[in-house]
């Protein structure tokens, strides 16, 4: 079973910026659509960000001109670059393959925009 492990998570103040990393065992993202999710306290997982099979990135109004989604196939890693973090950004975020189809969701890493 493909297992996603995210990194790179932290306690940034607002303005700051962190790059997430998410890493798969096989080739998983060569292959498939990926995305960005996020869960803020209290509220459901929703999503931030897609990276199509193509390579077309695609992002939610909210992190548009702040956030970047890429990819590095060699490494199968997913990247998702965040600039000018707000507090609204807190949450954990994880990597999956978009619902339905998504996979047992990993540990995920935690973001905390906070002064």
């Amino acid at each position: 079973q493909e297992q996603f492990v995210e990194s790179g998570g932290g306690l940034v103040q607002p303005g700051g910026s962190l790059t997430l990393s998410c890493t798969a065992s096989g080739n998983i993202f060569k292959t498939t659509t990926m995305g960005w999710y996020r869960q803020a306290p209290g509220k459901q997982r929703e999503v931030v960000a897609i990276m199509t099979v193509a390579d077309i990135p695609v992002l939610v109004d909210s992190v548009k001109g702040r956030f970047t989604v890429s990819r590095d196939n060699t490494k199968n890693t997913l990247y998702l670059q965040m600039n000018s973090l707000k507090p609204e950004d807190t949450g954990v975020y994880h990597c999956n393959l978009p619902p339905p189809r998504a996979l047992p969701w990993g540990q995920g890493t935690q973001v905390t925009v906070s002064s």
